[in-house]
């Protein structure tokens, strides 16, 4: 195990940390706020990058196509709430999930009907599109540098809206009771249809994000919304900060697990079971971490307030 390739794999956890939590922190918005389990997350994930591929073949220029990818995710949110997701308040769990698995099915086929089956790829901004030397003889890809910073950047932005503006403190009282804030005079409705839309835009950034260094394909967000489910249970569910600080221990762990952990098995035991153990504990990795913290602290590290 040398510095460089463990300096790189940090890198590269970081970076799956970044995406998960830009899908995860909509996630709990929309579950911490609007009490919803939308199953259909993934697939804005998977809707932003196929925008995306779109944007940028209309306009010729990355730089162009994500905002005109953007706000066509934050139309197709809007859309999605008024024609589905408005129906599913109040309603049971199970109803919920039911109705954004069909969502799934229907969103994965109408993909392969407009773009086709085959992968796309987005290509990559010339400014962004070389490496850095990180040590001596190690070099990382700008890109996903930059890709951790935005993330990064973007985090500091969503707690200052959840915690220093009115329509944070909307968001928080609605999460808390969502009745008494509409009594107040505040329309509800209008106010789920926001945080809906919102969530769906953070999705749709993390997957026209992720477009220029992954393949961009049909059902590419159903691994990453399984993961995001692991975050918001780790994290605590409805908690903006807990969603962050559990995307980058998921990130990390998935990725030194899958590329260390067989390594380190060699260590104690042969190196013909080490490489048959060492790949799927890898993969239980973090649903190992997460029964542990619902063993230790059932609600999650850091809970939101009740």
């Amino acid at each position: 195990m040398s510095l460089a390739l463990f300096l790189v794999q940090i890198l590269n956890g970081l970076q799956l940390g970044i995406l998960l939590f830009l899908v995860a922190a909509g996630l709990t918005l929309v579950f911490g706020v609007m009490d919803v389990i939308n199953l259909a997350h993934g697939v804005q994930y998977m809707l932003g990058a196929y925008l995306m591929v779109t944007a940028t073949a209309l306009t010729g220029s990355f730089w162009l196509g994500l905002p005109l990818a953007l706000v066509a995710a934050l139309v197709l949110g809007l859309v999605l709430e008024r024609l589905v997701i408005r129906q599913l308040y109040g309603r049971d769990h199970l109803e919920q999930v039911l109705a954004t698995f069909g969502i799934i099915l229907f969103v994965n086929e109408a993909v392969r009907m407009i773009w086709g089956a085959s992968p796309l790829s987005i290509p990559m901004p010339q400014a962004l599109s070389g490496s850095v030397p990180l040590l001596d003889g190690l070099n990382y890809p700008v890109y996903r540098l930059a890709l951790i910073a935005v993330g990064l950047a973007l985090a500091g932005g969503l707690y200052l809206l959840v915690t220093r503006t009115r329509s944070g403190m909307l968001l928080r009282a609605g999460a808390s009771n969502a009745p008494m804030v509409s009594a107040l005079g505040v329309d509800i409705t209008a106010l789920f249809a926001k945080v809906f839309a919102f969530g769906a835009m953070l999705a749709a950034f993390a997957g026209a994000m992720a477009g220029p260094i992954l393949s961009v394909e049909p059902g590419m967000g159903d691994s990453l919304l399984i993961l995001a489910f692991v975050v918001i249970v780790i994290g605590g569910i409805g908690s903006m900060r807990g969603a962050f600080i559990a995307a980058l221990l998921v990130g990390l762990i998935d990725t030194l697990g899958r590329s260390f952990i067989t390594d380190l098995l060699k260590l104690v035991m042969p190196a013909a079971d080490a490489n048959q153990a060492g790949p799927a504990l890898a993969s239980m990795s973090v649903y190992l971490l997460m029964a542990l913290v619902l063993f230790f602290r059932p609600r999650g590290l850091f809970p939101a307030p009740a």
